[in-house]
């Protein structure tokens, strides 16, 4: 009796999930869990962190039918591999965000392109590690901090990449808030953190109307390889300004964005399983990520001090390191670490400024990228 019952019982448990579960379903599931708990707890972009950390740890339970072939994880993955994701996010962007601040001060572009040190950094470190000259280009994209980029490029380059490189871009610039203070107070003043940025010229609407119109045309005659992201960018942005279709604004910059931000975090979250995220590429990957943000951060803040030599009006360094284009995070914390030192030091619009121009940076890198690699 008692063997039948344990051979019943044998079978029953052959058919569930337990059978297959193994030690990296757990580390993957706890990893999952801090996700979450940075979010709730610590508040790090929890639009991003919430949805990536569930999905992981549901994509580890083993027999889950919704990373399977007809299951929601799995079309939601598909929307990102067939890259229809990365343009709509782009688009939702351009909704949402005002380019008065780099339009009113040009000059803080070129903060924008000092900070994408690390994209190189990342590219040169991963050829040394052995990883083919597709791969390393698709890894050290990362360093831009921008994830829809970052997901658009390895799909052209190294597809069988993309969950490493998606979890790694978006991990990092949530945890942006602890990864940058520390590079630029290292390598600021305490007086050049004080500096106070003055107030920016006021932008026309024509300005603001011509801009993406303008952006558009040049970025689709010089720079086809990455127009998709940027057009879809500048259209939403372009809806925005024009102030007479305010109904798909709105939309764009708020129901249809989270809609996409839920089917982008699922769709990350479920390639973290185990069996294919535990290796050791995936840790020299995020290895690399990390010495991507770092030398970002660093190489934007040198460039603001560099410019510092040139302008009789000085500008605060911390801004250097919102040229990393994740928008608006990097801002933030540029915005936040100067608030530390003078609490009526604003520098959260001066700081939209290279962020903003960051993300032009990392398109243009990445165009660069493909058309050197002879990848349409």
């Amino acid at each position: 009796m008692i063997e039948q019952f344990l051979a019943f019982f044998g079978a029953l448990m052959d058919q569930t999930g337990l059978a297959h579960f193994w030690w990296g379903n757990a580390v993957m599931i706890a990893v999952g869990g801090v996700m979450i708990y940075l979010a709730v707890a610590k508040g790090y972009e929890p639009l991003l962190l919430v949805g990536i950390g569930f999905s992981c740890i549901i994509a580890n339970v083993p027999g889950s039918d919704l990373i399977q072939p007809g299951g929601l994880f799995h079309y939601a993955y598909q929307g990102v591999q067939l890259l229809v994701v990365p343009p709509l996010i782009f688009f939702g962007v351009g909704a949402m965000t005002d380019f008065s601040p780099m339009i009113a001060n040009p000059k803080l572009v070129i903060l924008g392109a000092a900070a994408h040190l690390g994209i190189f950094v990342a590219l040169i470190g991963a050829k040394l590690l052995g990883f083919t000259l597709n791969e390393a280009g698709a890894i050290g994209i990362i360093g831009g901090a921008d994830g829809p980029m970052a997901i658009f490029m390895t799909i052209k380059l190294a597809p069988h990449l993309l969950p490493q490189i998606s979890v790694a871009a978006y991990s990092y610039m949530a945890l942006m808030p602890l990864i940058q203070p520390p590079v630029m107070k290292l390598l600021t003043t305490e007086d050049e953190r004080r500096i106070r940025m003055k107030q920016s010229r006021q932008v026309t609407r024509l300005e603001k109307i011509a801009f993406p119109i303008v952006i558009g045309i040049i970025v689709n005659l010089f720079f086809p390889p990455v127009a998709p992201l940027i057009t879809m960018l500048m259209l939403g942005n372009l809806f925005r300004e024009v102030l007479v279709v305010n109904r798909l604004a709105k939309t764009a910059a708020n129901e249809l964005m989270n809609v996409i931000i839920i089917v982008l975090t699922v769709a990350i979250g479920s390639t973290m399983q185990a069996d294919r995220f535990l290796t050791v590429d995936t840790i020299e990957i995020v290895g690399l990520g990390l010495v991507a943000f770092v030398f970002g951060t660093g190489s934007g803040v040198v460039g603001a001090k560099i410019m510092n030599l040139f302008l009789k009006e000085k500008i605060n360094p911390l801004l250097g390191s919102a040229g990393i284009a994740s928008v608006p995070i990097a801002a933030r914390v540029s915005h936040n670490v100067a608030l530390e030192y003078d609490k009526e030091n604003y520098l959260i619009y001066h700081a939209m400024g290279p962020n903003l121009a960051g993300v032009f940076g990392t398109a243009i890198s990445g165009a660069i990228m493909l058309a050197l690699l002879g990848v349409k």
